[in-house]
């Protein structure tokens, strides 16, 4: 059987943007992308601003990678994250989901934009997303439209990913390898 996917958001859980801006997270390395580089980036800034300070800790990517998961980009760095974000953390060239018309454009029904993509990208395949932005309204969207299991894990944007996150993910994991064993 396969194994669950892991959609990863990039600005949040792996680069603590939120953060203090004049004080780097132990164990963060900084990466600087130009702003015509980064095709995702949100902020709408033109090329002519200074490049866009991103904090990465190299040490997550092996930490993904031992989770049991097959990971997945949800991001709007799109591929750019293969590009600027991977080879920092030391991960492979990894799919991503493209979101299609979805793509930052907001719900009325205040579901996040990214919800029924993913959930559609899933297609009954058990799931991890760690983000910055669900609410309960993603997780009742979840529930009610996808048919395997699925876990919505929030990273605070002001740390990113830590160790307890890390252990909800591993464990997430693990619950489904049990479940399967003794369905």
């Amino acid at each position: 059987m396969n194994r669950p996917l892991l959609f990863v958001d990039v600005d949040g859980p792996l680069n603590p943007y939120a953060a203090k801006p004049e004080r780097r997270p132990d164990g963060y390395t900084t990466l600087r992308v130009p702003q015509n580089g980064a095709q995702g980036d949100d902020r709408g800034l033109s090329s002519r601003r200074r490049p866009l300070r991103v904090w990465l800790n190299p040490g997550h990517g092996r930490i993904l990678l031992q989770l049991g998961f097959e990971l997945c980009w949800a991001t709007t760095w799109l591929d750019d994250a293969n590009r600027w974000i991977a080879p920092v953390l030391g991960l492979p060239e990894l799919p991503f989901v493209g979101f299609g018309d979805a793509l930052l454009r907001e719900r009325p029904d205040g579901v996040h934009w990214k919800t029924g993509p993913l959930v559609n990208y899933a297609n009954g395949r058990p799931f991890a997303w760690v983000d910055d932005e669900q609410s309960e309204l993603d997780q009742t969207y979840m529930t009610a439209h996808h048919q395997g299991p699925g876990l919505l894990h929030h990273v605070n944007p002001r740390i990113g990913l830590r160790e307890s996150d890390f252990h909800a993910l591993a464990d997430f994991a693990r619950s489904l390898n049990t479940s399967r064993t003794t369905g």
